[in-house]
C-alpha cells in the first residue's frame, strides 16, 4: 500500500469532514497515518489487521480507565473500507520536545504494574508477521534470504517459548520505542497500541537494548532508560533469545518495503548479511 492507495481508502471511509485531499501523511509503515484538524486516521495495509485494529481501540479505552496516558479513540469502532481497516483517533497536540528514553521507561513502569484487562490480550507474537512481510516483499528479495529468515523465525520461536522470565508476566506495549511516545504539554503519552499483549515484560525492555546495540543509541541514553525503569534486561540470561527474535522480525519488516524502494532493499540486505555472519556490531539504520 502506497500513499496514493491509502488516500483512496481514506476518502472512501468518509471520516474526515474535509475529505482526504488536505490530510497530512504522518507515517507510512504497517499503517498509513493521516492528520487533519483535530483527528488522526490510521489506514491498515490489509484486512488481516482488522482484529488488531479492534483490539487497539479496546486497549486505548482500558488504558484511559487505568489512568495511563495514551492516545484516545475518536470513533469506538474499527471500519473495514475496501479491504483496509480504518480507525479514527483524537489528534495529539504538537510535541513540546523530542522523546527521551527515560520518558518511555516511566510509561512502561505504569503499564507493567497493570493487572490484566477485562478482555483477552494475545501473547506477543513477535514473529507472526514474518511470513506476511516476506510475502509482501515478493521477488524483490533473494529467496535464499527469505528462507533463512523463516528458519531463524522457527528456531527463535521455539527458544522463546522455553524461556524462564525474571519479571512477572502481564500486559506489555509490545513495540516499546521512544518513537511510540509523544511528549505533549501534559507530558509523555503512549501511542501505537496495536501490539499490546500479555507476555514476558522483558519483551518491552529488549527493544531498547537492541536500540543500543544495533541502532547506535548512546550509552548515556540507554543508562537513563534502565535507571528510570530500575533494571537492565541484559542481566537476564534470556535476553539473547528475545533479541534474536526481534532482530529476525525487524529484518523481515523492512523486506515489505523493498519492492520499488532501493533504500529499503539495501537495508534489508545489510541486516540479513549481519545475521548470517553472526556480527552483532554491524550498525542497522531505522527505516
Amino acid at each position: 500500500m502506497d500513499e496514493a492507495r491509502a488516500r483512496e481508502v481514506l476518502q472512501a471511509a468518509g471520516v474526515l469532514p474535509g475529505g482526504a485531499g488536505d490530510a497530512r501523511l504522518l507515517a507510512l509503515g504497517e499503517n498509513a497515518v493521516f492528520a487533519a484538524g483535530d483527528l488522526a486516521v490510521k489506514v491498515g495495509r490489509d484486512a488481516e489487521l482488522l482484529e488488531r485494529a479492534r483490539r487497539e481501540l479496546a486497549v486505548a479505552g482500558w488504558l484511559a480507565e487505568q489512568g495511563v496516558p495514551a492516545v484516545r479513540p475518536a470513533v469506538s469502532e474499527a471500519l473495514l473500507v475496501e479491504g483496509h481497516p480504518v480507525t479514527v483517533w483524537h489528534r495529539l497536540p504538537d510535541p513540546v520536545r523530542p522523546t527521551e528514553p527515560k520518558d518511555l521507561a516511566v510509561l512502561l513502569r505504569q503499564v507493567h504494574a497493570l493487572p490484566p484487562p477485562p478482555f483477552a490480550l494475545p501473547p506477543r507474537s513477535l514473529l507472526d508477521g514474518v511470513e506476511r512481510w516476506l510475502r509482501l516483499a515478493g521477488d524483490a528479495v533473494d529467496p535464499e534470504d527469505a528462507a533463512y529468515l523463516r528458519e531463524r523465525r522457527d528456531g527463535f520461536a521455539a527458544a522463546a517459548a522455553a524461556l524462564t522470565p525474571r519479571l512477572p508476566r502481564g500486559p506489555i506495549h509490545g513495540d516499546a520505542l521512544p518513537r511510540n511516545v509523544h511528549v505533549g504539554p501534559d507530558g509523555p503519552v503512549l501511542i501505537d497500541l496495536e501490539t499490546f499483549s500479555s507476555d514476558l515484560r522483558e519483551h518491552d525492555l529488549v527493544v531498547m537494548a537492541l536500540s543500543h546495540d544495533r541502532y547506535g543509541l548512546p550509552d548515556e541514553a540507554y543508562a537513563s532508560f534502565t535507571g528510570t525503569y530500575g533494571w537492565d534486561v541484559r542481566e537476564w540470561e534470556g535476553c539473547a533469545v528475545l533479541r534474536g527474535a526481534r532482530e529476525t522480525a525487524s529484518c523481515a519488516w523492512v523486506a515489505q518495503h523493498a519492492p520499488g524502494n532501493p533504500k529499503a532493499l539495501a537495508e534489508f540486505r545489510r541486516r540479513v548479511a549481519s545475521l548470517r555472519d553472526g556480527d552483532e556490531t554491524v550498525r542497522w539504520y531505522p527505516f
